[in-house]
């Protein structure tokens, strides 16, 4: 940790972006701080962000027993609005983690902290994003719109967590999970039971991998006083993120069993492969996990893209039997 921040490198690349990225490679220079304020350069995140939208998509689809076209454009909404609202849910964060990122080895040279982008630069850019993304809401059922306006309450409290809970990633979890209840309501203009079951696994999922993620930090956050769950929980991390999977798996399968009462057997048999396939993809993360080896954590936390993408293949061939 370093009291001031220091010089970013002549590129402007930020310190855990991935080496290469398109970002640095291929965006007009000018564009290249509001990208990486977006974290576009690492798109994990609006992964992390847009697969709960397929799973609630999905689990709505075997409900009804019903897809339509206007399921392809949820499919390609989602996709763009998570895009949108990852970044600007993200430049919201660096918004308000300018201090504490300017104290923080990985994060130092992140485009605030580093003076790429002024503060009222980044609100601009905040602003651009959210509205373009209300467009795309917009064209949804009404339910589905009012739960897009009520998801920007988790969104705007999560940078502020860590200041007041040690449980910081419970906000980041009911903030990116949220599209799991949009995406149902975008097919059904309604909610219930199992996509409510299918969003509390989500966050369940989100304290597991975000936990692993923390301890990249944990180191600079007890310094300057930051809390987070890896902090928390420190040598014990391991048996809770246990627990996290256990209830993740149980909570999406109690989900999908729901959504499914009235389908054969066999498509819910199939359908309850999907989190059973994720549970395993956990618990190798698991038998991986080292609080000590922050590449190794980084590239655990990034392979919950491949984790969370195991329910949908499963959930395709459920509705086709």
């Amino acid at each position: 940790m370093t009291d001031t921040p220091q010089t970013p490198e002549p590129t402007g690349q930020v310190a855990d972006a991935v080496k290469g990225n398109w970002v640095d490679r291929f965006a007009p220079a000018f564009t290249r701080p509001y990208l990486r304020l977006s974290r576009a350069d690492r798109p994990i995140g609006t992964w992390l962000l847009y697969l709960p939208c397929l799973w609630g998509l999905g689990l709505a689809i075997l409900a009804t027993n019903s897809s339509s076209q206007h399921d392809l454009w949820t499919i390609c909404g989602c996709a763009i609005g998570a895009f949108l609202m990852r970044g600007a849910g993200c430049t919201w964060n660096d918004i308000t983690d300018r201090h504490i990122d300017g104290s923080v080895e990985r994060t130092r040279s992140r485009p605030i902290p580093s003076g790429q982008v002024t503060v009222g630069g980044a609100v601009i850019w905040m602003v651009a994003q959210a509205v373009l993304a209300f467009f795309i809401l917009i064209s949804f059922y009404q339910t589905a719109i009012w739960l897009g306006i009520i998801a920007l309450a988790p969104v705007a409290i999560y940078p502020f967590a860590k200041r007041f809970t040690w449980w910081p990633q419970v906000f980041l979890g009911l903030a990116f999970n949220w599209g799991a209840l949009l995406a149902w309501a975008a097919h059904t203009n309604g909610v219930g039971p199992a996509p409510l079951l299918l969003y509390l696994g989500g966050v369940a999922w989100t304290l597991f991998y975000d936990t692993i993620y923390a301890h990249q930090d944990a180191e600079d956050d007890a310094l300057i006083g930051v809390k987070s769950t890896a902090r928390l929980f420190g040598e014990d991390s391991r048996k809770w993120l246990r627990l996290f999977l256990t209830v993740s798996v149980i909570l999406i399968g109690a989900g999908v069993v729901l959504a499914c009462h009235d389908r054969s057997i066999l498509s819910l048999v199939i359908a309850l492969g999907g989190p059973w396939a994720m549970g395993w993809h956990m618990t190798w993360q698991l038998s991986r996990f080292d609080a000590t080896d922050n590449a190794l954590l980084l590239k655990l936390f990034q392979s919950n893209r491949n984790a969370g993408a195991l329910p949908l293949p499963f959930f395709a061939i459920a509705y086709l039997v």
